[in-house]
């Protein structure tokens, strides 16, 4: 008499793939009045997604958005139900309630203003945290963001997509050795509540800060040819960056081994998948210096404007938010 068969391959089969569902991580949203909280949702819920990232499904959110940001109030209804009829995500009153149903969390809220408030509940939760661009409203409580996350012990990052560009990361991992000067550029639509750059053109800052690095001493504000925003950086030993704003997402980075284009845009999969890495490992992608400088770099760009295209020093936007 044969032994039964405990396990069919359709059996076996079936088992894998509950264990491997069961082990994902569970992902709470806050602020659903952006593109990016379908997006992202796509990529992880939806295995036919492009780009689709496995090991982490989002279930629940919470709505927020702003009422004197027009792009913000009127898209969370329609965001919301998105996420609620068609990925079942479940919809919550408070973040409180959030960081009790998931195991880690992205902040995409679009206004950076509400980020300190709204990420308070998480650190005290201690569970992973992700904040999409941009990372605050004011370079002041980008800092103090930071010393809520060391002090309360709660891993945390901050990036825009543009940072995992294959182009940029390439050039950031040495192929045409120590970049000695480029430039990004990016869109820089301006909202009239936050610095100018912090808005939209951090995209691009984010971009040079990624083939840079960090070392950045000072910044002048002027306009291209054609009257956008131009941004030049002094890095120590006498490097350059350059911010510009242009159409679409380029830039051009110049090393010791030669010349690449660098700044692309490769949609929203490549940031996702080291989201979810980070959430699994609790170890950020990004150093926290570097995102430090990089809005130390965009408020200095703002102050430089504000004395008609003088240099400033970083290290003096930085020493104004400690003395506060």
């Amino acid at each position: 008499m044969k032994s039964p068969r405990l396990f069919g391959p359709v059996t076996l089969f079936l088992a894998m793939t509950s264990l491997l569902h069961a082990a994902d991580l569970k992902i709470g949203l806050i602020g659903l009045d952006t593109s990016h909280a379908t997006a992202f949702t796509e990529i992880q819920n939806d295995p036919t997604s492009k780009g689709h990232v496995v090991g982490a499904k989002v279930v629940a959110a919470f709505k927020g958005g702003s009422p004197d940001i027009e792009s913000s109030i009127t898209r969370v209804e329609g965001y919301t139900t998105t996420l609620r009829e068609k990925y079942g995500v479940q919809i919550v009153d408070s973040i409180q309630d959030l960081c009790s149903k998931v195991d880690a969390v992205m902040l995409l809220s679009v206004d950076g203003r509400p980020h300190v408030i709204q990420a308070m509940p998480v650190f005290a939760s201690r569970k992973p945290l992700y904040i999409d661009k941009p990372m605050a409203g004011t370079l002041r409580d980008v800092h103090t963001l930071a010393r809520l996350a060391s002090e309360s012990k709660t891993p945390f990052f901050s990036s825009s997509s543009l940072r995992f560009a294959k182009t940029s990361q390439a050039v950031r991992k040495g192929s045409i050795g120590i970049v000695t000067n480029a430039w990004c550029g990016s869109p820089a639509s301006l909202e009239k509540t936050h610095p100018d750059l912090f808005w939209y053109g951090v995209h691009g800052c984010e971009s040079l800060f990624t083939v840079m690095g960090t070392g950045c001493e000072s910044v002048r504000r002027g306009k291209t040819a054609d009257g956008k925003i131009e941004v030049v950086g002094t890095w120590k030993g006498g490097r350059t960056g350059t911010f510009r704003e242009v159409e679409g997402y380029q830039g051009q980075a110049h090393g010791s081994l030669g010349t690449a284009d660098v700044g692309g845009f490769d949609g929203y999969a490549p940031l996702v998948a080291e989201v979810v890495k980070f959430f699994q490992t609790q170890v950020s992608p990004v150093p926290i210096d570097e995102t430090l400088e990089l809005f130390a770099f965009m408020e200095a760009a703002d102050e430089s404007k504000r004395r008609n295209g003088a240099e400033v020093k970083l290290s003096e936007v930085i020493e104004a938010v400690r003395r506060r």
